[in-house]
């Protein structure tokens, strides 16, 4: 599965629906087939990219404030 080992605060999965343009659907269609993947399995996985992305960008942006004010932290310890 996808989103095996990941951590989740939620104890069942959650259902999303959206709304695509028809230009849309097809796209994710095609892309999806180009894959070998259902559509459903393709946007799951854009989602989970998205969001573990924004956790890394976080991650990193906190590392180099920790570190850039280091000194700082250690005088005022």
């Amino acid at each position: 599965m996808l989103l095996d080992g990941l951590a989740t605060r939620y104890s069942t999965p959650m259902k999303v629906t959206i709304d695509l343009s028809p230009a849309q659907a097809e796209r994710l269609r095609q892309e999806a087939e180009r894959l070998g993947l259902t559509p459903e399995d393709l946007a799951r996985a854009a989602v989970a990219d998205l969001l573990a992305t924004r956790d890394q960008d976080f991650e990193a942006a906190a590392e180099r404030v920790l570190q850039k004010n280091q000194e700082l932290y250690r005088r005022l310890a």
